[in-house]
């Protein structure tokens, strides 16, 4: 059974970090590119960040750059979101999602075939 499971949301304050984590099962995680999307309130689901499986290649939305940092421990099978200096408009559901094809996952951003339930990170203004 195939499960991704979000972790470490929460309500920070503007200029705040946090850290999410993504803990993969069921599947050959340090075979698969990983990738944070989110989905803020009556807007649709956005690509944040994609890592290739060996990690050594990552991709961000341009709205995250510089701030956001994607890493992964595939003796772990996770896959973690740094984010620093956040802003209101960070606030959304995150998603972390896996895809076979790292290509397909950076630049299509549409996202894999596997979904976490989602963890709320909640940035006041």
């Amino acid at each position: 059974q195939v499960q991704l499971v979000e972790s470490g949301g929460g309500l920070v304050q503007a200029g705040g970090s946090l850290r999410l984590s993504c803990a993969a099962s069921g599947l050959p995680f340090s075979m698969l590119a990983a990738g944070w999307f989110r989905q803020a309130p009556g807007k649709e689901r956005e690509f944040v960040a994609a890592i290739h499986w060996s990690g050594g290649t990552t991709e961000y939305a341009d709205s995250v750059k510089g701030r956001f940092t994607i890493s992964r421990d595939n003796a772990k099978n996770t896959v973690s979101l740094q984010m620093k200096s956040l802003k209101p408009e960070d606030t959304a559901v995150y998603y972390c999602t896996v895809d076979n094809n790292y290509i397909r996952l950076s630049t299509t951003r549409v996202g894999g075939t596997y979904w976490g339930q989602g963890t709320q990170v909640t940035v006041p203004s």
